[in-house]
């Protein structure tokens, strides 16, 4: 049986022809089951030009009538939501249940944005002076780009789509090459709300295409999701070429448990947020932060949920966690974990050698535990992306807080406690954009916006929300007056309202 490939959508159709193609896995069974696409600069040429023909009459479109394309596409996006889990689980891995959550949050940002006329609003001030009136208003950039990762296939491309359309820009989606075939669903399901062709474009490929996008000279703005070298790369360059960018990079995701915490709840919390979609979350807790005494209690809770952790295929309903999306990701997660043992770590449960019941040649790694993790150890300074929690024992909350501040990321983190002075302290002080507290994965909702601090972000604006608003248009200020109010001669001084 032929192996079906996954194309570009380029004007309302879609492009299998390719002079160059990536294999597309099954992640839980360790197979080929697809082939994408890779885009050339000649690719990446046609799709930005169809986005630009496409531009003057989208962005001049009333923003009632966008936003109503945006409710059917919402509509689509509900009854299509079991397919595109599927697709999500069959090609990334993660467990059924989590996709299906990962495209209720996607579908909310979607909501979000088909309130578009009520968001774009802004302020006129009559007669400021001299019958004079000024307002503002914010307009479309242009053709927009947006690079997503492989770890939310639907829910990230969504955090860009919906609030670059609603404000009147054209958008070219380059997708993970990993996982690309939910990006077809959703071009398709665009189309039939009454998209016009050319408004949304897929490229698919590597960094051949990325290149090419964020080189464009008609390419206005890129926001990108991903780790945070290609983050600060598409930063700098973008930045260099006078593009606007929006580049959200790695993480490493702390877990403050206090004396007082309730320890069954922190340790659900940290076996969900830690070995959920097997740590392939840039929102995922890596290291806990266990205060005082507390280790030796928190690490008798979690061992018993980490050896009733039901690692399977993602398409089995009882499955807890899958597979990691490559065989090179598996043995990258791995090599971290060796690197660990040699470092002087103390390893409690090894996920290496993992294997599924049923998939024993699916790409596994098991949930694993450190303790006694230092922050000079690699484990603790980079992101590892994998089902591996660290444990790291720190005096007291002031020390715990000062770990955290001191690592280069600053992407999102918690605290338990059932202190609230502590839980203030903790919320004011720390220096992480996304804060929870009792909350392991403190994901904004869609109404907020998602980002975090220092090298966890390159750029000005958070995603979706109102910042999202702000990152897709440009602010300009208007002033008006009519002959009648105009006095006799030039004006030489500064004018100032009267």
């Amino acid at each position: 049986m032929a192996i079906p490939v996954v194309g570009h959508y380029i004007n309302g159709a879609v492009d299998i022809e390719s002079e160059r193609f990536g294999d597309v896995f099954n992640p839980a069974e360790g197979v080929v089951q697809a082939r994408v696409v890779q885009a050339t600069a000649k690719t990446v040429d046609e799709a930005v030009a169809a986005a630009k023909a496409a531009f003057p009459a989208w962005s001049e479109m009333s923003a009632l009538r966008r936003s109503r394309i945006l409710f059917r596409f919402k509509e689509l996006l509900d009854k299509h939501h079991k397919e595109l889990a599927a697709v999500i689980t069959s090609e990334h891995g993660k467990v059924l249940s989590d996709a299906m959550g990962e495209v209720t949050r996607g579908i909310e940002v979607v909501e979000f944005a088909c309130g578009a006329p009520h968001l774009s609003k802004t302020a006129y001030t009559d007669n400021i002076g001299g019958g004079i009136d000024n307002w503002n208003v914010r307009q479309a950039l242009g053709v927009c780009v947006g690079i997503t990762p492989f770890n939310f296939p639907v829910m990230v491309p969504l955090w860009m789509i919906p609030m670059a359309l609603a404000t009147g820009n054209t958008f070219i989606l380059k997708p993970s090459e990993r996982d690309p075939s939910a990006s077809l669903i959703m071009a398709s399901l665009l189309k039939q709300a009454g998209l016009p062709d050319g408004v949304f474009n897929v490229v698919q490929g590597d960094k051949v295409a990325v290149d090419a996008l964020l080189q464009h000279p008609d390419v206005e703005a890129v926001s990108f999701v991903g780790s945070t070298p290609i983050a600060e790369y598409i930063y700098q360059e973008g930045t260099r070429l006078g593009k606007r960018v929006q580049a959200l990079g790695g993480a490493k995701n702390h877990m403050i448990v206090m004396p007082d915490a309730d320890l069954d709840q922190a340790a659900d919390a940290l076996i969900g947020a830690g070995y959920g979609s097997a740590g392939e979350r840039c929102m995922a807790i890596s290291v806990a932060v266990a205060v005082g005494d507390v280790a030796d209690k928190l690490i008798e809770k979690l061992l018993p949920r980490i050896d009733a952790l039901r690692v399977r295929n993602g398409v089995n309903s009882e499955a807890d966690m899958g597979p990691l999306v490559t065989a090179q990701h598996k043995a990258k997660v791995e090599s971290y974990i060796n690197l660990g043992v040699e470092q002087g770590a103390s390893l409690l449960v090894d996920g290496r050698n993992f294997k599924a019941p049923g998939a024993e040649n699916g790409f596994f790694v098991g949930a694993t535990l450190f303790d006694h993790v230092q922050p000079d150890m690699t484990i603790y300074k980079e992101e590892i992306f994998g089902p591996v929690l660290g444990i790291v024992r720190v005096a007291d909350f002031a020390s715990a807080v000062e770990l955290i501040n001191a690592h280069e990321f600053g992407n999102g983190v918690s605290c338990f406690t059932s202190d609230g002075g502590i839980a203030r302290a903790f919320a004011r002080n720390i220096q992480v954009g996304m804060v929870g507290i009792n909350v392991p994965i403190p994901v904004p909702m869609a109404w907020h916006s998602f980002g975090g601090w220092k090298r966890s972000l390159f750029g000005d604006h958070h995603a979706y929300g109102e910042e999202g608003l702000r990152f897709y248009t440009r602010y300009k200020s208007i002033m008006q007056r009519w002959p009648d109010s105009i006095t006799k001669g030039a004006e030489f001084s500064m004018p100032t309202a009267k």
